[in-house]
């Protein structure tokens, strides 16, 4: 079932790894290195692995099923 959601940064950006933990896809931020290489995300279209890839206001996130508005 796809799903979305919006989600309002309080900062200027916010990492790729911490917004997989922000939304609950996993339980720590350890995990997230391991989570994007076994389901990459796609940030405006593109596939991203790394968690350090900086999400910003306008930007839309795929992950799995979901579809993540910033």
């Amino acid at each position: 079932m796809n799903a979305s959601q919006n989600f309002k940064l309080k900062k200027e950006f916010i990492t790729l790894g911490q917004l997989v933990k922000a939304c609950g896809f996993i339980a720590s931020g350890g995990d997230a290195k391991t989570y994007l290489l076994n389901m990459p995300a796609k940030v405006n279209g593109v596939h991203k692995t790394t968690r350090k890839t900086k999400v910003v206001v306008g930007d839309v996130v795929e992950i799995e099923n979901s579809i993540i508005y910033i």
